[in-house]
């Protein structure tokens, strides 16, 4: 089954438009989810949307509203929340380029990958991709999504690319106030070197695939065992339990460096070597 476009509209350069539509670049993967259950009855728990002082409605009789003062509202039905315009609700203006490297990380938010419409939009995203390449800038610009309008940012991303939708300034809190009270002293030499030896010795190609939920591997065993089990519960077992290292929970540095740089742990190979020697 193909792939459903989340947007479909044109990418607009000066005067140039490329028509392109843009998919979700991630999913859920395997989480697990729990449903509210009446635990007497073992039934699940039922949600109503009720009225105070009316009871259960119905959902045709609900529509949204945006609250202007204590219990006044702006009663808005879908219809007019569509009807509202913009350019880019349909246009995604490429305004500015910068450099990857000025977009701070918090900034960031979803991936998504764009593709041109047909083969008639072809020559010019490739044109667009292959000059935001050649120069290492990322294109910046807006664009109106599920009743918002995003700051977006988009980047070549081998054959494609990929658009990222950006946080404004007023959504990301300043770190400073919470990095205040950290000592501006300088670390000892020595300590800065094992601890810089250390990171060389796990230093490695970057690899998803070598890192799983273990949260969730470890909910379905208790899941698997509980369906297995008569009882109502399973034993768990406490692997965070502290131990009584020493009877102290003073760390030694220095010592606990040279330990962790002395194991040596090899660092992971990447996917493609380990499945070839597989």
């Amino acid at each position: 089954m193909a792939a459903r476009a989340y947007w479909q509209g044109q990418i607009r350069l000066a005067l140039v438009s490329i028509p392109v539509e843009i998919y979700t670049a991630t999913k859920s993967g395997a989480k697990i989810s729990f449903n509210q259950i009446h635990e007497p009855s073992g039934k699940r728990i039922a949600y109503e949307k009720v009225v105070p002082g009316i009871g259960p409605v119905d959902r045709d009789e609900i529509i949204r509203g945006y609250e202007v003062s204590k219990g006044n509202y702006v009663l808005l039905e879908d219809e007019e929340i569509e009807a509202v315009k913009i350019e880019s609700k349909r246009t995604l203006e490429l305004v500015q380029f910068v450099d990857t490297c000025e977009i701070d990380p918090l900034y960031y938010d979803k991936p998504y990958y764009v593709a041109p419409q047909d083969e008639l939009a072809e020559e010019a995203f490739i044109v667009l991709r292959e000059a935001l390449r050649k120069a290492k800038k990322v294109a910046l610009g807006q664009l109106s999504m599920r009743g918002s309008e995003k700051l977006v940012a988009i980047k070549p991303c081998g054959k494609g690319m990929l658009l990222e939708t950006l946080r404004y300034a007023d959504e990301v809190r300043k770190g400073q106030s919470f990095f205040a009270d950290i000592d501006d002293t300088k670390p000892k030499k020595d300590l800065l070197d094992l601890a810089t030896t250390l990171i060389e010795q796990r230093t490695a190609p970057f690899d998803a695939s070598e890192f799983e939920d273990r949260y969730v591997d470890a909910l379905r065993k208790l899941i698997d065992k509980k369906a297995k089990s008569k009882s109502k519960k399973a034993i768990i077992e406490d692997l965070d339990k502290p131990g009584a290292a020493n009877g102290s929970n003073v760390i030694d540095l220095m010592a606990a460096l040279k330990k962790s740089v002395g194991e040596k742990k090899p660092p992971a190979k990447p996917a493609a070597k380990r499945k070839k020697s597989a």
